[in-house]
């Protein structure tokens, strides 16, 4: 039998303003903001001694260090989101989280007051 792949999750807020320069409707081009939610997914074996996949209260810390980097300011303003959609706020969190959490297999970010979500896969490094 093999061992089972377990996934844990955890989950911060964040409210943010931002605009798309390039956004094909004026509506997007507007400075806005929106309230956020982000995922962090952690996939692997369970490890003893403790037999868990990775300290949840670690990565609960991580992701709401991150989370409050962005919480209200204007993301346009961060390296990397120029143009501060759901997919490159998705890359700029598994690129904070990586590092530490080698095991990070997904990153969702969504607007739950709109509906919208996105989810990105974490491609592992070499």
């Amino acid at each position: 039998m093999t061992d089972p792949v377990f996934e844990i999750t955890k989950s911060a807020t964040f409210d943010a303003a931002h605009y798309l320069p390039a956004g094909p409707k004026r509506e997007y081009q507007r400075l806005h903001g929106h309230s956020f939610q982000v995922e962090a997914t952690v996939r692997g074996p369970m490890s003893e001694p403790v037999g868990w996949v990775a300290d949840l209260g670690a990565l609960e810390a991580a992701l709401k260090q991150v989370a409050g980097e962005l919480d209200h300011g204007l993301l346009n303003e961060r390296p990397g989101l120029e143009s501060p959609t759901l997919e490159r706020l998705c890359q700029h969190f598994a690129e904070r989280l990586q590092q530490d959490f080698p095991g990070l297999a997904r990153i969702t970010v969504s607007r739950p007051t709109i509906g919208e979500r996105c989810a990105m896969e974490v491609v592992k490094r070499a």
